[in-house]
């Protein structure tokens, strides 16, 4: 071998080493995001109920000086305390804790209740006592800002929600279609094709649900017509005809496809799409041209 054929396969194995080592850097990036997107969320999650916790402790408060019963001030201060308790509870819980931060989220749906019975208490005692009228107006006029704050977070939260909800959708990588002739060899030409065998790689996905998935492939000639034997699926509120299908266990790591399509058909040289479905996304498109 002369030296510039020497130079020109180095160059090449350069090359594919680089654009190897960005796409692992590209991945890594990206699952990183991912995870930062998740703790984001869970701490949103967290600060929404402190909001909560902490303006019902002061509505508790307030609604303590616009009464002069001393057994309904008792209650309220008790519930105050208790409030104020939870709310400690909270700021101690690191916002990763599942478990505490779900029993939190029930004491607060407790408290919620709580507080509407007191507010209808209290808003038939002032119908009796007209000077507390105004006090009270500004006890709803606060609590109305404190649910636009809390409704705030709530929409920055499902913002949130859906990023990690496209995070978590499969993607399959690496797809590739080969035709093989009767002897199962590459097929140089379309014609002597006897089977179609499509490649693909479902990607490591650590925030993807695992278990067993359905994996649709289609196929579509130059013509746009779908290689089928008349099988279809749902996708986006109709039925797609599908080339191809395969279940498989997906555990969150990467893994391998193939799949065969025998060729019962005269196949005409162009380019033919491939397109890949799973848990009702199309996560993978390529092409493929086949000459005569």
């Amino acid at each position: 071998m002369d030296k510039k054929k020497i130079i020109v396969i180095a160059s090449v194995v350069v090359v594919i080493l680089c654009g190897c080592v960005g796409h692992l850097i590209y991945s890594l990036s990206e699952k990183s995001a991912e995870h930062e997107e998740m703790v984001k969320l869970a701490e949103m999650d967290k600060k929404e109920m402190e909001n909560e916790y902490a303006q019902f402790a002061k509505q508790y408060n307030e609604m303590k000086t616009q009464i002069n019963n001393d057994s309904l001030i008792a209650q309220l201060d008790k519930e105050q305390q208790r409030t104020e308790e939870l709310l400690a509870e909270l700021k101690r819980v690191k916002s990763t804790d599942a478990a505490e931060i779900a029993r939190l989220k029930k004491e607060l749906a407790t408290v919620r209740a709580i507080m509407r019975g007191y507010i209808l208490e209290i808003d038939s005692l002032n119908r009796l006592n007209q000077a507390l009228t105004t006090e009270n107006q500004q006890i709803k006029a606060q609590y109305s800002q404190a649910q636009t704050h809390i409704s705030s977070l709530q929409s920055e939260k499902a913002s949130l929600s859906d990023k990690v909800a496209i995070a978590s959708q499969l993607d399959a990588t690496g797809i590739s279609m080969s035709a093989k002739n009767k002897r199962g060899k590459n097929a140089r030409k379309i014609k002597d094709a006897k089977q179609l065998v499509v490649n693909f790689t479902i990607a490591k996905n650590i925030t993807a649900t695992t278990g067993m998935k359905s994996i649709y492939v289609r196929i579509l000639k130059p013509t746009n017509e779908v290689l089928t034997n008349g099988n279809t699926f749902p996708y986006e509120n109709k039925n797609l005809e599908y080339s191809m299908k395969r279940d498989i266990e997906y555990t969150g790591d990467a893994q391998n496809v193939t799949l065969y399509w025998d060729v019962n058909e005269f196949l005409s040289a162009g380019t033919y799409r491939v397109s890949i479905f799973a848990d009702g996304n199309n996560i993978g498109n390529a092409s493929v041209t086949f000459e005569k």
